[in-house]
């Protein structure tokens, strides 16, 4: 057996980066299908979950993929799959299943261009309302955006973190850039990595309720097999899992659901600032297009233009109380994003009858540049 953490300095891409952040935060299980540009993450872990003690499965689709994924959650065993925009689309069912479930799992879409097949090669990060939405039903959803290979290792292992704590599936929506740029990736000593693990169920097995509230909001989790008397299903359920088709019981495991997530906003948003303290602009993005409004607020800088960045390393749930607090003290806000304005939309909301809202975006294929966001950021000024 070889070690799942490879310690040092590595050179490689944010998919193999994010298929080691995995291995790191203990995942021994993986089901998915190829399809550009996530196949590296699921050939990474083809060839080394068998040497760590676990188990790789490619499916017959994506369907199949994240059905295999949510059981073997339900078994114990941390679990993730990895796919692009049109297998995204096909796991939103059970996505939701593993949302009604309390899954702890963990997707990544590497987004490409799209709609429907698209620009396989080509980066775009227009999934970001499916990411949200995609599925039937009204839920919250917890997902991440690396901007680097090096994010992509660590944001892998919050977001299995983030997915055993409130039992929930956590999704990682990188893009083609990040997922294929090689980059210098630092992976710390096994002890440095902070790891969670699900809570487990006390006292007699067949008094368990899988679906009782425990800490957080959130049921301790019993893996079937062991003994404890589990139930579970899709439909609306009370607190032993079986099923209660009433408006009482739709309200409260609903609200519940939903409540988990909503209640510890400050544990789950993650947000880093660059030179906010003083800024008049503040440009919002996530991704790789965080790289380039880097770049723009360091040339408006020199410009003499006091503009700053909010990057969102959780995308969802957003961050609204920050982009309002914000857009109480600046002049205005430009979003930088590959797609039409998805995430803008969010910032405008927030922003709305306080601040301006830019949008600098386009349909996919290239990465914006600098140029436009200074552009943009004059037009405010």
């Amino acid at each position: 057996m070889e070690p799942a953490v490879l310690t040092g300095e590595h050179y490689m891409t944010g998919d193999e980066a994010c298929a080691e952040g995995a291995l790191a935060a203990g995942c021994r299980f993986f089901g998915g299908y190829p399809i550009t540009p996530a196949t590296e993450i699921a050939e990474t872990m083809a060839a080394r979950l068998p040497k760590v003690g676990g188990t790789f499965i490619q499916m017959e689709d994506e369907i199949a993929a994240m059905a295999a994924v949510v059981g073997a959650s339900c078994g114990g065993v941390k679990s993730m799959t990895a796919t692009s925009g049109p297998g995204f689309s096909l796991m939103m069912e059970n996505l939701g299943l593993g949302i009604c479930l309390e899954t702890p799992c963990v997707v990544v879409n590497v987004q490409r261009a799209g709609p429907s097949t698209g620009l396989p090669t080509m980066a775009a990060q227009g999934d970001m309302m499916q990411a949200r939405w995609g599925s039937h039903g009204h839920y919250e959803i917890i997902a991440l955006s690396p901007s680097s290979a090096q994010e992509a290792f660590y944001q892998t292992i919050l977001a299995f973190n983030l997915a055993e704590k409130y039992r929930t599936p956590v999704l990682i929506m990188t893009d083609e850039v990040v997922g294929h740029m090689s980059e210098r990736v630092v992976i710390p000593e096994a002890k440095a990595i902070k790891i969670v693990e699900r809570t487990r169920p006390r006292g007699r097995k067949d008094r368990y309720n899988p679906f009782e509230p425990g800490e957080f909001g959130v049921p301790p989790m019993a893996s079937a097999g062991e003994g404890y008397n589990v139930h579970m299903t899709g439909l609306t359920h009370d607190e032993r899992g079986y099923p209660d088709m009433s408006v009482e019981c739709q309200e409260q495991m609903v609200n519940r659901l939903v409540g988990k997530i909503r209640n510890n906003l400050d544990d789950i948003i993650r947000t880093e600032s660059h030179r906010l303290e003083d800024a008049e602009v503040v440009v919002v993005s996530y991704g790789v297009s965080t790289r380039t409004a880097y770049a723009a607020v360091e040339e408006a800088r020199e410009l003499g233009i006091k503009a700053g960045m909010l990057k969102l390393v959780t995308v969802w749930p957003f961050p609204e109380r920050q982009i309002r607090e914000l857009a109480g003290r600046v002049k205005g806000f430009v979003t930088v994003e590959i797609n039409l304005g998805q995430i803008h939309l969010e910032v405008s909301r927030c922003a709305a009858g306080l601040a301006p809202a830019l949008l600098v975006g386009h349909c996919g294929g290239t990465l914006i540049s600098p140029e436009a966001v200074i552009e943009a950021v004059r037009r405010i000024v």
